[in-house]
């Protein structure tokens, strides 16, 4: 894994584009169609799992449904919950479960970025292309206090609101980009950043509620 240059343990960066090609991103919500359906099985395996003694898998943005009990519909196959369970009671976090969170993540970042209209290249299922996200393994014992996976995604609700907010300035950001790359084959870099800085507000965001590989409160930043 290539090293975090950022001083938060998740850092994500897209390469700039140059030129973007005007006819895959005309029909950019057509194209994407296919990998789109590719990342919905892939997640979609684990939402008739529920938050029951059964399953672990949990996404980081859970739908309550009150239904013979209470159970917690999952949105992108993350695994929660047994990482809850393990650091409460051994205060560990299992490698490959870390590994299948990190390579989830880069494969739907890829293809959010592409359906964003960032890059042209199709979406690799498991090659990095240009969409460099990396997160640090975390050492459970030493860097994770055991009773925070409780409540973090409680501590995280503020986060949730400002980027409900910033959400509704990137899907303008994202029309205004459109026109753009149509009449001249460019997306503007100011738009470009800010962007890719929401995509990775959000990750870090998800990082420390969801995939709970750090104790560190992520900052309120684009940067």
């Amino acid at each position: 894994m290539a090293e975090i240059k950022s001083s938060y343990p998740l850092s994500l960066s897209i390469d700039y584009p140059e030129n973007l090609d005007r006819l895959t991103t005309f029909l950019r919500i057509l194209w994407i169609i296919p990998i789109a359906v590719i990342l919905a099985l892939l997640v979609g395996s684990f939402s008739s799992y529920t938050a029951t003694s059964h399953t672990g898998f949990w996404g980081y943005r859970p739908a309550l449904n009150i239904e013979r009990g209470w159970r917690v519909e999952l949105n992108f196959g993350l695994v929660f919950l047994p990482l809850v369970l393990m650091l409460l009671f051994r205060q560990k976090y299992p490698r490959w479960w870390f590994d299948w969170n990190l390579s989830l993540l880069r494969f739907s970042t890829r293809v959010e970025a592409y359906f964003g209209l960032l890059r042209d290249e199709y979406p690799s299922t498991d090659e990095e292309q240009a969409v460099h996200l990396d997160i640090a393994y975390p050492d459970a014992q030493k860097d994770l206090n055991r009773w925070l996976p409780l409540v973090k995604w409680f501590l995280a609700i503020p986060h949730y609101f400002l980027l409900a907010f910033l959400g509704i300035a990137v899907a303008v950001c994202l029309v205004v980009a459109w026109f753009a790359i149509l009449f001249t084959g460019r997306y503007p870099r100011g738009l470009f950043d800010f962007v890719v800085g929401y995509m990775r507000w959000w990750l870090r965001v998800l990082a420390y509620a969801f995939m709970l590989v750090t104790d560190r409160y992520p900052p309120f930043s684009l940067d």
